[in-house]
Order: structure tokens, then sequence, then C-alpha cells
């Protein structure tokens, strides 16, 4: 079936009241709930479902055996209207899971834009999920998780509830991360430890040598040099005020969430 450019395999059962872009495409045997919205240009591809109140941005693509705003698996979530939002030019790979939110959080999972969700990853209830974040093939992040831009989360790595990852971390492959990961920081392991920064891909997204050589002198005066308390070093970069990239790295710091603050190896 063919209507203003939308185009629906006649397999496909979409319910009545959802809502259909110019220029998406529904593939066979793919099933689409009542208040489901998919904006325009996005391909949904066969054996797709998509319910509860779930919005999908422009231009995404969303491969076969994908669910997408099915209940969240939390045993206290009671069937209150919580959404699935997701933003534009989003790659969903196979078998990936996105849940909405609960009541007991803030009622909504949010993915950003340009993100790549490989096969068999998943994305729990109430998670804030950054611009052009990679999430490599059966990576699990489990509720009330933030994750910042440039997030790149190795294969079946495993996040915590309740941990915050800042913007243009790496996680290695296998990891689970239980606490909170700074901002531009490398992390690996089964218990995933501190490692370094993220220099390659800071290289690669246009960072200034001289901001990397702040990053590296901020990291070295927190985590290498161990001089006095932790909180008196946190001080000492905040009042120095070098650039702004060490700033985003002690406001991330100070900010604290429900879990600790993710460390390197002793």
């Amino acid at each position: 079936m063919t209507d203003k450019d939308v185009t629906i395999h006649p397999t496909a059962i979409i319910a009545k009241g959802a809502r259909l872009g110019t220029g998406v495409s529904v593939g066979p045997f793919t099933t689409i709930g009542e208040n489901v919205e998919i904006n325009d240009n996005t391909k949904i591809f066969s054996h797709v479902v998509i319910d509860g109140h779930t919005k999908i941005g422009q231009n995404c693509e969303v491969f076969p055996f994908t669910t997408l705003g099915l209940a969240p698996q939390h045993s206290k979530y009671a069937g209150e209207p919580s959404r699935l939002v997701i933003g534009n030019h989003n790659i969903i790979r196979e078998h990936v899971s996105m849940h909405g939110g609960t009541a007991l959080d803030r009622m909504e999972t949010t993915i950003g834009e340009h993100g790549l969700f490989m096969a068999g990853s998943h994305v729990g209830h109430d998670c804030v999920i950054g611009e052009h974040a990679i999430l490599a093939n059966g990576t699990g992040v489990a509720g009330h998780v933030a994750l910042g831009d440039h997030v790149y989360l190795g294969g079946y790595s495993a996040v915590h509830p309740f941990v915050r990852i800042g913007s243009h971390v790496i996680v290695g492959g296998g990891s689970i991360i239980v606490d909170d990961i700074i901002p531009f920081g490398a992390v690996v392991g089964g218990r995933a430890m501190l490692d370094g920064l993220n220099i390659i891909g800071l290289r690669r997204r246009g960072f200034t040598a001289a901001q990397i050589s702040a990053l590296r002198a901020a990291y070295n005066t927190l985590f290498v040099v161990e001089t006095g308390l932790f909180a008196e070093r946190l001080e000492s970069l905040k009042t120095a005020g070098s650039d702004d990239v060490v700033d985003e790295l002690v406001k991330f710091i100070k900010a604290k969430g429900k879990r600790p603050l993710c460390h390197p190896e002793r």
C-alpha cells in the first residue's frame, strides 16, 4: 500500500492511530501500535515490533527483529503511558530492544541523533543516550543510565543502573561498568577500571593539542599524582580554569550521581 509516499508491505499490521511521515517504508510482518509516530524517510525493515508511546525521528533505519517501546523490564512498572523518543539519523540493527520510561523516574527514554545500535544491544527504561552513540553488538544498558555524546560501548559490555558516562568515552569490549566514568575517559576490564584518556577519539574529533594537553594534566592531577585529598585536587582544577574541556570534567565529577566514580586500578 502507498499513501503520501508511505510504502507499507501488505503483511504489515499498522494500528489505526499510528502516524507515519512522508517517505516512510514498512517491511513485511512488521507490527506498529496505535501510539507510534514515525517521521519522514525512516525505513522499517521486516519483522519489527514498535509499540507503546514511541516516537522515531527522520531518516532512521530499523532492522529486522527489533522491538521498540514495549513495556519496561521492571517489576514495578504498572502500565503507565511512558515514552520512548528516538532522534533523527539513527541506525538500529537486528534484535535491538529499547524500552520506554517508568513513573519511578523520568517517564521517558531518550535517544539522541546519529546513533549506531548494533545487533543485540539493549537500552533500558528511563535512559538518556547522547548524540553519536555507538553501542556495539550485545551491549546492555540498564535502566536510569545517562550517556553523553560520542560514547562508544564495546561489544558485550554491560552498564549498571544509574551509571553516568561522560561524553567522548570509550569502553572496551566485555567490560562491566558499575561506576560513573569521567568525560574523555577510557575504561576496560571485567569490572571496568579507568585506563587513561580516549586520546585517539579526541584527535579524530578535532580536539586541539592544547586541549588534549590540558586534559592530560588534569587527569594526572586527579588520578596519578595523588598528593593530598581527591577533593582538594579537584578544587585545584576548578580554580585553575585553564580550559573548557577541563571545566566539563570538573562539572561532571562535582555533579555526583548515585554511583561512585570510576578510578584507575591500584
